[in-house]
């Protein structure tokens, strides 16, 4: 079954910048249709569960006045909604993760339903229509210009969207190749745009960034949640780039600045950059006692960073060996956590820390 929808502005993704788009674009009163390959917008916030990295001046200035608002809502979301307490309620600055990654860390469900209020005005209106579990499958063009393309929902239906501009929000650029547009991908020659710091041989298509399978835990001490042992396992447990400077699943990475050893520890109180505080999204400190059992976190660390393979221009079956690749990684690393990770209390292992797939919405 085919639908057939025409809005003026058509956007294929609704992660941040989709989102972003479509509020732009329905405010200055055009019609708009944005479709989105998972059950929930927001894609960085929401279904990838990263808190926003943010400069540590985003309070003074560098923000637009729409993520202004955005962040102005997500507190006032915690203060309508949660028994906070008063230093953390009277905090015009309050971090609800208090991560030292970003100023506003923050949980996926909160994000989720801070959106959804901002579009809501233009979606009640009509003037905006969101179609989530929707992945495109084909673009038609005339020259150098889009006119349709179509995405197919779980169910096998097709919704063939036409309009005057067409904006590929996809996480990776899924409009490019159906479109048969020209792109760049990679890694640029210098021999080819003159910069100083673009790779000196033949240009790299697949060197993109590294991709990351997150996972949200909490950590209940002497309990044990340890997971099943991952297929892969032991090939991660003995892996080692020769770039790193000890096995990937341990405490030691790089530091991305200058490639020197760095070493972490897990919790606070262990000693200096814990790395459950980096992207912890609940600081249950900020709340009144019994709201959270414990901290929520999540690990987006370098340590389950995968880049033994690219997911961008590549077969469907490349893909998905990557992305299960990835998971496996992380899955890895969380059970070296449970099982074998040297405690600074001369244990060893962290049993306590739990999945939890809830905040992420599985």
């Amino acid at each position: 079954m085919k639908k057939q929808i025409e809005a003026d502005v058509v956007i294929i993704g609704g992660g941040t910048g989709g989102c972003a788009a479509a509020l732009g674009a329905a405010r200055s009163g055009r019609s708009v249709v944005m479709t989105e390959v998972w059950d929930w917008i927001g894609g960085q916030l929401t279904s990838q569960v990263v808190p926003p990295d943010e400069p540590r001046w985003i309070e003074q200035f560098g923000c637009t006045a729409s993520y202004r608002s955005y962040r102005n809502a997500v507190r006032d979301y915690y203060r309508r909604n949660f028994p906070l307490t008063e230093q953390a309620r009277s905090r015009a600055a309050f971090n609800p993760g208090n991560a030292w990654v970003s100023r506003l860390s923050h949980e996926p469900r909160t994000a989720l339903a801070v959106l959804r209020d901002m579009l809501a005005p233009y979606v009640h209106s009509g003037r905006l229509q969101i179609w989530t579990g929707y992945e495109p499958v084909k673009a038609e063009s005339d020259g150098d210009d889009i006119v349709s393309v179509t995405v197919r929902g779980r169910e096998g239906d097709h919704l063939v969207l036409t309009g005057r501009y067409f904006l590929d929000a996809t996480e990776e650029g899924d409009l490019l190749p159906l479109a048969g547009v020209e792109y760049v991908t990679g890694a640029e020659s210098a021999d080819e745009t003159g910069e100083a710091h673009a790779l000196s041989g033949p240009a790299n298509p697949q060197d993109i960034q590294a991709f990351t399978h997150c996972l949200a835990l909490d950590y209940a001490e002497g309990e044990d949640y340890t997971i099943a042992r991952p297929r892969e396992y032991d090939f991660w447990r003995n892996y080692q780039a020769d770039f790193w400077p000890a096995p990937q699943l341990g405490w030691t990475v790089p530091s991305p600045s200058t490639l020197e050893p760095v070493t972490y520890v897990l919790m606070p109180g262990e000693g200096a950059n814990p790395l459950f505080t980096y992207r912890r999204l609940a600081d249950r400190s900020n709340f009144l006692p019994g709201t959270y059992p414990a901290d929520i976190s999540v690990v987006n660390w370098p340590q389950n960073d995968y880049w033994l393979g690219a997911i961008t221009d590549v077969s469907p079956e490349e893909r998905h060996r990557h992305l299960e690749n990835a998971k496996q990684l992380s899955l890895s690393f969380l059970y070296w956590m449970q099982k074998e990770a040297p405690r600074p209390d001369g244990g060893i292992g962290y049993p306590g820390l739990r999945p939890r797939p809830d905040v992420t919405g599985a």
